[in-house]
């Protein structure tokens, strides 16, 4: 008869009960929500630091929106409602102080590849990737972001930065009716060159000198001696603020030219146009879409459209998301829970859906500002989320006249420096082997960037099978062979290693003895086994010895369970020699 569960005792097996006995602990709670750990102990002079910095971000936040909306072919309005609600979740639920959570450059351009500039795809799209998110991160499954190798990750970042730069020429000119595809948008860009209109391409260059001004002068301002006069310090104070919030202040600039111009009745430059007024409604998510024609898009249809998206995308919000975490945590000196950034990053883009959001991930550029405004707790996200929600609740009738010169502007600076110029370089001089996957993925993104980043793990995982299946080798002659692995032996090498020692020793005249080290063993399989005992059996018929040295007790268990015939195993390289000998010497 089963115990009533009133008398069931908390075993120490890892049960269920165990479990949630460990969950509801006050540790348990601090690690789901680790609100709970910084909030008790929170000061009242660390709420000025992120108010500042939260509003901070909150003007960078605003123009990059509206700015990563283009990118991903959606209505401007659809970056603001994929930027605040980051802040609120990732302030109960998120480990790292410093990152902010929105729309980024990278991971628009990837939505762009699958939405097909449809907002019901769009936010589906949010939806079903907070929910592999959150189902990766109670699986802990975070360990398969590990390959994505450092070469991909370069190749498809230096050949976004490129795909992002250029497809926003087209409105620093005001080209209309320009094509998505790289190819056929450069080969249409610089077709239509004469049809460019002057007040863009002034309006552009002037807000792409502003912006790269007011970037080099924040990069010159070196940390104030504390013998500067005060005025000095407030000055550079005051150039620091306003180079921080330089894309806010650049769209404004360009705004109020614009409507300028639109009140004098003079219609010289692209504008966004009319945009949704007020905040998002609070909805479920579209799961089918009515179309012109009066047919209907199932959920199955959408999700077939959608396709590799659902794998894509989740990854990379996640790899970026966290790369940008560890990357502050380590500059600052604190730690963040893996496991729980998968939570905070599937739960926002989950809820983010209810409010019309698309997929969003980790930004560097606003966590940098983040951190260098002096943020003490993600309370500072908060605030960067009142910013927008006020933005989108008073503001909107604003964005139509946003130029988006403007934006193409915000958009080419704020990816540029993630082409690295010298990465190659680098790979060439530390491992040209790796330039590989890294040319692969740079070159294949700019046919399709999921292509590129599927071609580039290919060829990573290919590489790292081939060295798992081809070890390294050390060949010794004593008068019998001693073979020394650099790494374990694991199925796929066993086959390759037990070719060698047949042409080595048994194939030889006369057959010889193999002394094999295997203090580098950590694990052995049934395949590994198999052949063994086929390699033994040989040995014995040739009747020369094969003996092992240096096993680890864990392998050593395995290989005595297996009751191998013919199995010799010894502590050392030396002691199997001088076994050898003295049996040689016996005979």
């Amino acid at each position: 008869m089963m115990e009533p569960l009133t008398d069931r005792p908390l075993r120490g097996d890892g049960s269920v009960w165990e479990k949630a006995a460990t969950c509801c602990s006050s540790a348990g709670l601090k690690t789901l929500l680790p609100i709970l750990g910084w909030l008790p102990s929170y000061e009242l002079s660390w709420l000025r630091m992120d108010l500042i910095a939260g509003i901070t971000v909150g003007l960078t936040a605003v123009p990059q929106g509206l700015a990563y909306a283009e990118v991903a072919g959606l209505p401007v309005q659809y970056g603001l409602y994929s930027a605040f609600m980051g802040g609120f979740v990732y302030c109960i639920f998120g480990t790292s102080k410093d990152i902010t959570l929105g729309p980024t450059a990278i991971m628009s351009l990837l939505c762009a590849s699958y939405v097909e500039q449809d907002p019901v795809y769009a936010v589906l799209l949010a939806f079903l990737c907070g929910l592999i998110q959150i189902s990766m991160a109670f699986l802990r499954l975070g360990f398969l972001l590990d390959f994505i190798s450092y070469p991909v990750i370069k190749g498809f970042t230096c050949a976004a930065a490129i795909t992002i730069s250029f497809g926003q020429v087209k409105n620093l000119l005001g080209l209309q009716n320009v094509s998505q595809h790289f190819f056929l948008q450069v080969y249409d860009t610089f077709r239509k060159i004469p049809e460019a209109r002057v007040g863009d391409v002034v309006l552009g260059l002037l807000c792409l000198l502003s912006l790269l001004g007011l970037m080099l002068m924040k990069r010159s301002l070196e940390p104030n001696p504390e013998d500067l006069p005060v005025c000095v310090r407030l000055a550079r104070g005051l150039i620091w603020g306003l180079a921080t919030v330089r894309n806010a202040l650049v769209v404004i600039s360009a705004t109020l030219v614009v409507y300028s111009s639109e009140a004098a009745g003079h219609h010289v430059f692209t504008i966004t146009g009319k945009t949704s007024p007020g905040l998002p409604p609070v909805r479920v998510p579209a799961f089918s879409e009515a179309m012109v024609n009066g047919t209907a898009l199932s959920f199955s249809d959408i999700a077939l459209d959608l396709g590799g998206g659902l794998a894509v995308i989740p990854l990379m919000g996640l790899l970026e998301s966290i790369a940008i975490a560890k990357a502050f945590a380590s500059q600052n000196d604190y730690r963040i829970d893996g496991n729980q950034e998968l939570f905070a990053i599937g739960l926002t883009n989950l809820m983010g859906s209810f409010v019309s959001a698309y997929p969003i991930t980790g930004s560097f550029g606003r966590t940098a500002v983040n951190s260098q405004s002096g943020v003490r707790t993600p309370l500072g996200g908060v605030f960067t989320s009142v910013i927008v929600l006020l933005s989108l609740a008073f503001l909107t009738p604003i964005f139509y006249y946003i130029p988006k010169a403007s934006l193409a502007a915000v958009i080419i600076c704020a990816v540029a420096p993630m082409f690295d110029y010298g990465i190659a370089l680098k790979l060439w001089r530390v491992k040209r082997l790796d330039l590989l996957p890294f040319l692969v993925t740079f070159l294949v993104s700019f046919w399709e960037v999921q292509y590129g980043i599927v071609c580039g793990i290919a060829i990573s995982g290919a590489m790292l099978l081939y060295h798992v299946a081809r070890p390294r080798l050390k060949l010794r002659d004593h008068g019998v062979l001693v073979v020394a692995l650099d790494s374990g032996l694991s199925f796929p090498a066993v086959e390759y290693i037990s070719r060698l020692l047949y042409t080595e020793a048994l194939t030889a005249s006369p057959p010889r003895s193999v002394v094999l080290d295997c203090r580098h063993f950590s694990t052995i399989d049934y395949t590994v086994i198999n052949e063994l005992q086929d390699l033994l059996r040989q040995f014995q018929q040739c009747e020369v010895s094969l003996i092992f040295t240096g096993v680890p007790h864990t392998v050593l268990e395995v290989l005595l369970e297996a009751d191998l015939p013919g199995l010799k195993h010894m502590e050392s390289v030396e002691a199997a020699l001088q076994a050898l000998s003295a049996s040689t010497s016996c005979n």
